[in-house]
């Protein structure tokens, strides 16, 4: 039987400790080697104690100095856009495998269904945000049927799922997610939104995606729409269409013109997809979709690139 791939997670909060708890459930090719902290006292150092796995609260140093650094092959982080910056020039001269959680996005973005096959070899892959892995799919479905020369995605959050590094990171939240919406989606201009939604009891994630489109098949767009949501669906069980799509027609006599780029074709129709993501609660509330999306999609990602270091030869694999 193949080894597993060990792996490293920064950041003992809230999304790092529910991605620890779904590697320990879930996967058949990841092995946690380390779990990492700066708060001693933080539950999810404690947790990952109790699971027996490897703990420090030195942060990415106290990772370096851990016995077992050396069999680690992949580090997740999931701290904020400026730690990661910091962790990363740390990990560099180790030539770990890094998946960013945060909004750093030093490496290319990475949506799995849409080019995670594309980056497989990638020292340091970005996942966006938790909005941009709920609404890129849809704006890709849409731009591989399409051209699409404006879309625009709100997230909705239940505003109790926002912890401190989400709120520290709103900016980098827009911009990283604008610019993903555009390289990765492939929409000719992207905007993203995001909302903290105070409503108690706590909302599920819902995601709205808003495109412009010129004369296309609306059909083939829709089918491209519910296989690309299926495919979501396959790593996040929560993820779904929350009623059919949408296609409004726009009068020629009022054409969009502030939205859109120069060099925009006709545009007669605007696509409009909404969306739902519910959480596993394998750590986090179920109305915490926004945080389950991001550890799943990164676990997704963790074990496409798992498989590939498997295939190489041991002494590459397992230094």
């Amino acid at each position: 039987m193949t080894d597993k791939i060990k792996v490293a997670i920064i950041g003992s909060g809230n999304i790092g400790t529910d991605l620890m708890i779904k590697i320990l459930r879930n996967s058949d090719l990841l092995e946690m080697g380390a779990m990492v902290g700066i708060d001693p006292l933080s539950d999810g150092l404690a947790r990952a104690a109790r699971m027996q796995v490897s703990t420090t609260a030195e942060g990415v140093e106290g990772l370096i100095s851990l016995d077992g650094f050396g069999d680690i092959d992949i580090v997740f982080d999931a701290t904020s856009a400026k730690s990661h910056l910091a962790n990363a020039a740390a990990l560099a001269p180790y030539g770990k495998k890094l998946i960013d959680l945060t909004p750093a996005a030093i490496g290319p973005f990475v949506v799995p269904p849409v080019n995670l096959a594309q980056h497989l070899d990638g020292e340091n892959v970005n996942m966006v945000t938790c909005g941009g892995q709920a609404t890129i799919p849809m704006v890709a479905a849409i731009s591989r049927v399409t051209p699409v020369a404006y879309a625009e995605i709100v997230a909705s959050i239940a505003s109790k799922s926002a912890g401190p590094g989400t709120r520290a990171n709103i900016d980098e939240f827009t911009e990283t997610t604008s610019r993903a919406i555009e390289q990765v989606g492939g929409a000719t201009r992207g905007k993203a939104v995001i909302i903290l939604n105070p409503a108690e009891p706590p909302l599920l994630m819902r995601d709205t995606v808003l495109a412009l489109v010129g004369d296309a098949d609306h059909d083939a767009i829709r089918d491209s729409i519910t296989d690309m949501a299926a495919q979501v669906a396959d790593y996040v069980p929560g993820y779904r269409l929350k009623q059919d799509v949408q296609f409004t027609p726009i009068p020629a006599e009022e054409p969009m013109h502030t939205l859109l780029p120069a060099g925009a074709g006709p545009v007669t129709t605007k696509v409009s997809i909404f969306l739902e993501v519910e959480g596993a609660a394998h750590y986090l509330p179920a109305y915490a979709g926004n945080l389950d999306i991001m550890t799943s999609a990164a676990l997704q990602a963790a074990e496409s690139i798992a498989r590939r270091i498997q295939n190489t030869t041991p002494t590459e694999a397992h230094r």
